[in-house]
């Protein structure tokens, strides 16, 4: 057969097949491709299978001198008897006779005193204000931080706005931030169940000298 358009001749199809050409294998052939293309553009790559998994839950854990802090790492403690991880966040520590961190302790009475109100006896929530002790399982140190000074607004939850003011001014809770942040981070992670601490460890003089400060006083 002679294809005039481009001057040369082309040849017929069974003269084009080669030997042992079986039109069943180039089909089956075809479809394996075409099977493979589909997997690739459906199935995500195993990276974004790993970004989508979700992050390892916060719980208390035992820390390798066997007292209760988060995940279970060793915490350092300053000269005001506040406890830190590695990465400077604060933390909780409960000794293994049960004896309470003077921050978390300060924090269930600031709570107690400020907050309870509106979220709930030990951050159990209510009708009207989230529970903190569910919040702070996500929430990071800084998010709690920037909604505590700053206030913040979620529409449309249930019949009305949610609205968290801002207490960047309130000398009662921002000088007692990390004790509320350690306080509710210890009730998310179930390091402290609802009944009253009974043993904590004492105030530091500099902890005294830091609060007299914060609140102007001499």
């Amino acid at each position: 057969m002679t294809n005039y358009a481009f001057g040369r001749s082309n040849p017929s199809p069974a003269q084009a097949r080669p030997v042992g050409f079986k039109p069943s294998a180039l089909l089956a052939t075809g479809l394996l491709v075409m099977s493979l293309a589909l997997a690739c553009l459906v199935l995500p790559s195993a990276g974004a299978v790993a970004q989508e998994q979700p992050a390892v839950a916060n719980t208390v854990g035992t820390a390798p001198d066997g007292s209760k802090t988060h995940g279970g790492q060793e915490a350092t403690k300053d000269d005001m008897g506040k406890y830190t991880m590695s990465d400077g966040t604060p933390t909780y520590r409960i000794a293994p006779d049960g004896t309470m961190d003077w921050f978390a302790y300060s924090g269930y009475r600031r709570y107690h005193a400020e907050c309870h109100v509106c979220h709930g006896p030990d951050g159990m929530g209510s009708s009207y204000a989230p529970a903190l002790a569910n919040s702070l399982k996500t929430l990071s140190y800084e998010q709690f931080t920037e909604v505590v000074v700053n206030g913040k607004k979620t529409v449309g939850v249930g019949t009305a706005d949610q609205v968290m003011p801002a207490f960047g001014e309130n000398l009662n809770v921002m000088c007692y931030l990390d004790d509320l942040y350690v306080y509710l981070k210890a009730r998310a992670d179930g390091a402290l169940d609802r009944t009253r601490p009974s043993k904590r460890e004492d105030k530091t003089k500099a902890y005294g000298d830091n609060e007299n400060q914060c609140f102007g006083r001499k």
